[in-house]
């Protein structure tokens, strides 16, 4: 194996040597299940701002959490107009066996709650009841069936939007649990692989992919700078797995860094997918992030696609399995620069047209001069036979010899 080129696993132990000894692990900027590894602290008026957009909030909290507000707010809906049930009917005097109550069968608190809760629910027993003698309860029953609309509608709707919600819908897409660099037509690649893991395929998507670098200055200050990254075939179908690209060429921000350099390299490789479900219709995005621990230098992803007679057949169980292959350690400009030094075979300077002069033509006039004073050269063949030879006199023979060797003028520059 030529000592340019080696598999490289990512059990591998390279020792890197750096100046300020070893490194503090840093912490993800975004996790591998694509949430953001950020807290807020101190944010102004952060409760009002919580509340202001009420929505969103309960569509973000945790279903255990959401169970407990929407609970909370029926149960305290009921003990709310019971405590104006129970007022009304000590005001109206309905516990001292009244024979014209606002609320009939209303005697104690109890009682009170029980009448709140058949009324918002729409129960009804058959024991207690509204009557015509009382006004202000039924102003009392009407703003509480009003505002038993508004609650309902109002669960009805975060439950939903919470079950509808694009993060259920981007764990159905996934990527690989690395990303690989390997020589794709001639050129160093850096690739992974993003899959749909649901029946129902998206409509379109677009692929974007960052660097994250994260300086920390002595200071404590901390700067967080980002570099985009060119995809080819950023535009994509997710009909089956797909394997993503990015040649690193000039202008890439990997072009310089070799298999060392990229073990002791600090940074984070964002990469997202952004796609439109054909079932709802609705925008998702997926991402996650590669360290350099998880950017494995020769490897190159298993085919995962078989065709069948009557179907294309994927295999997910090698959706991340990757094999070794052979991949200069080099940075890919070292490695596009040996390549323009290395001789090409099929143009060698020894049989190119373009490197031998053009002859000019007083030389080609010389070199045809050179041949006419060439003597003719003749390829004499002896035959026996077994026929006598028939006598011929020293004269004639010499005469024959000489008809034979005789050349005329004009073929004297050829070979016979």
């Amino acid at each position: 194996m030529h000592k340019q080129y080696t598999s490289v696993s990512p059990t591998d132990d390279i020792s890197v040597k750096t100046e300020n000894g070893p490194q503090q692990k840093k912490r993800r900027y975004i996790r591998k299940e694509g949430s953001c590894n950020v807290v807020f602290r101190h944010v102004p008026e952060e409760w009002l701002l919580f509340v202001t957009d009420i929505f969103t909030t309960l569509v973000e909290i945790r279903w255990r959490v959401m169970f407990l507000i929407f609970a909370l707010s029926y149960i305290l809906s009921w003990l709310f107009f019971g405590i104006l049930y129970w007022v009304i009917a000590l005001a109206h005097g309905d516990t001292k066996n009244n024979t014209s109550p606002c609320v009939y069968e209303v005697r104690s608190f109890t009682a009170a709650f029980l009448f709140s809760l058949e009324t918002q629910t729409t129960i009804g027993y058959g024991f207690r009841g509204m009557s015509e003698n009382c006004m202000i309860a039924i102003i009392v029953v009407t703003i509480q069936d009003v505002i038993s609309c508004f609650i309902d509608t109002f669960v009805i709707g975060i439950v939903v939007a919470k079950m509808a919600s694009a993060r259920k819908r981007a764990q159905t897409v996934g990527f690989s649990n690395c990303a690989v660099i390997n020589l794709r037509d001639g050129y160093l690649c850096l690739s992974w692989r993003i899959g749909d893991f649901r029946r129902n395929h998206l409509v379109e998507g677009t692929a974007r992919a960052q660097i994250v670098h994260s300086t920390m200055h002595a200071t404590g200050k901390i700067d967080i700078t980002y570099e985009d990254m060119v995809i080819q075939q950023r535009d994509i179908v997710l009909v089956t797995p797909t394997t993503i690209f990015h040649r690193i060429e000039p202008g890439s921000p990997l072009y310089s860094m070799s298999l060392v350099d990229l073990r002791k390299a600090d940074f984070e490789l964002v990469v997202s997918f952004t796609y439109t479900d054909d079932s709802t219709g609705m925008l998702h995005q997926t991402r996650t992030s590669y360290t350099p621990a998880e950017i494995l230098w020769g490897q190159l992803f298993q085919e995962m696609i078989r065709v069948s007679r009557r179907h294309y057949r994927v295999d997910y169980t090698l959706f991340n399995h990757t094999a070794k292959v052979l991949v200069p350690e080099v940075s890919a400009e070292d490695y596009e620069l040996k390549k323009q030094l290395r001789p090409s075979p099929r143009h060698s300077p020894r049989h190119s047209p373009r490197s031998s002069p053009r002859p000019s033509p007083r030389s080609q006039r010389q070199n045809h001069h050179e041949k006419l004073l060439t003597p003719p050269k003749v390829t004499v063949e002896l035959v026996t036979d077994s026929h006598p030879e028939p006598t011929v006199s020293t004269s004639q023979a010499e005469n024959q010899h000489q008809d034979t060797l005789s050349l005329p003028n004009d073929l004297t520059s050829t070979e016979i």
